[in-house]
């Protein structure tokens, strides 16, 4: 009995262990594709607020605006490096229809630096001034969107 259970576990242990290297085969770097893909939905999230607010889709109201622009401040300030390894772009094989990701995003990563330091920067001065009316929010909505776009018309593919 001892031993038919122990060859039954060892099974199950080899399946699992084989379909687990198999799925990390099949789907290089899916967590970390589906990370930053969190991230860029995070900001959408909020982008869509604060822009609704001030194009008058929606609303204004100062504290709804002051949490989404606190949350992309809190967004971009994110250590997100093991969101980004190397080969996680479109070009790898399997990965065309997981993520937009262009391949000149790892050979220009002083480039990614300093766009990233620029949105930051950006959502900073929003979260400082987007409860303070819709003007404020207004005047800052250029600089966060510049900040977006600077990395996703480099490095990323259109939809």
């Amino acid at each position: 009995m001892k031993k038919k259970l122990l060859v039954t576990l060892a099974t199950v242990a080899l399946g699992a262990t084989t379909f687990v290297t198999f799925a990390q085969e099949e789907y290089p770097y899916q967590n970390q594709i589906e990370a930053r893909q969190a991230l860029m939905n995070v900001y959408r999230f909020n982008l869509g607020l604060l822009g609704a607010m001030a194009k008058g889709e929606m609303p204004y109201d100062a504290g709804m605006a002051s949490d989404a622009a606190n949350n992309l401040f809190a967004a971009s300030s994110m250590r997100n490096g093991a969101m980004w390894p190397a080969g996680s772009d479109m070009s790898a094989p399997g990965l065309a229809d997981m993520t937009a990701a262009k391949p000149e995003i790892w050979s220009n990563m002083s480039d990614v630096g300093e766009k990233s330091r620029a949105l930051r920067a950006a959502a900073e001065a929003m979260s400082a001034a987007a409860g303070d009316g819709l003007d404020a929010l207004r005047s800052n909505m250029g600089a966060v969107g510049d900040g977006c776009k600077g990395c996703h018309e480099s490095f990323r593919a259109s939809d």
